[in-house]
């Protein structure tokens, strides 16, 4: 008899959310070097999570999204975006 397991979607950790939070916010105030910081901070798995939900949600990857954060060519709409997957 095969059991099979269903896995549960990656999660955003709360760190790896105030990291993700703190580097679109370096971008915009143009502290590359802090922006860099805050999202190699971010645990793998929550990479995935996040991966998973820009797609689902922006229907874009972290670089639109932090082009448009910056206010560089990237993803339309990107105010609206950026606040609808950072909740």
């Amino acid at each position: 008899m095969s059991e099979q397991f269903a896995t549960a979607p990656p999660r955003i950790s709360l760190m790896a959310a105030g990291e993700l939070r703190d580097a679109l916010k370096a971008i915009g105030e143009g502290r590359g070097p802090a922006a860099v910081a805050s999202l190699m901070a971010i645990d793998s798995a929550s990479w995935q999570a996040i991966e998973q939900r820009l797609v689902a949600v922006v229907g874009n990857d972290l670089r639109a999204l932090l082009l448009s954060a910056a206010g560089g060519t990237g993803a339309t709409g990107s105010t609206t975006q950026t606040q609808q997957f950072l909740g």
